[in-house]
């Protein structure tokens, strides 16, 4: 599905790209989300793979990393440390930062997902060969940096 703005061609193209570049990722997502727990929520998997692969991070750190509001993250972390996933701390250094980590049971459940994530997300990117993935990863950066 493309625009259906009536504009330049540099302004029709813009969109179309954004709208495929939107939908696809969305697209994937939504197919990646099956191979999740039907509790667990893609930005709650983002924390967590966060914490798994970063070690503790300060709140703030992860909304900036999975952007996210910080409003939005901390719910996010609420329900996770319900289920038993993570558990906040202040920071000894500074009582004004709160560090969110990974508990024993939330370590034990991000490695087993892990692997299962991985593998869906490898099986969804084999339709794109080696260089267009380099492609795609370049694009997507470029997009992803500009301000």
């Amino acid at each position: 599905m493309g625009t259906r703005h009536r504009g330049t061609n540099e302004e029709i193209n813009a969109l179309n790209a954004f709208i495929k570049l939107a939908r696809s990722a969305e697209s994937v997502a939504v197919r990646i989300q099956t191979v999740l727990p039907a509790t667990l929520t893609i930005t709650q998997f983002g924390v967590l793979d966060a914490l798994y692969h970063i070690g503790p991070l300060c709140q703030s750190e992860l909304a900036e990393k999975l952007l996210k509001s910080g409003g939005n993250l901390t719910l996010v972390v609420d329900n996770l440390e319900k289920a038993g996933y993570v558990l906040r701390e202040r920071d000894p250094a500074d009582r004004r930062f709160v560090v969110v980590k990974l508990t024993e049971n939330g370590q034990a459940f991000i490695a087993n997902l892990w692997p299962k994530v991985v593998g869906k997300v490898t099986r969804e990117m084999n339709t794109l060969s080696f260089t267009e993935l380099a492609d795609l990863s370049r694009l997507c950066k470029k997009i992803g940096l500009q301000r």
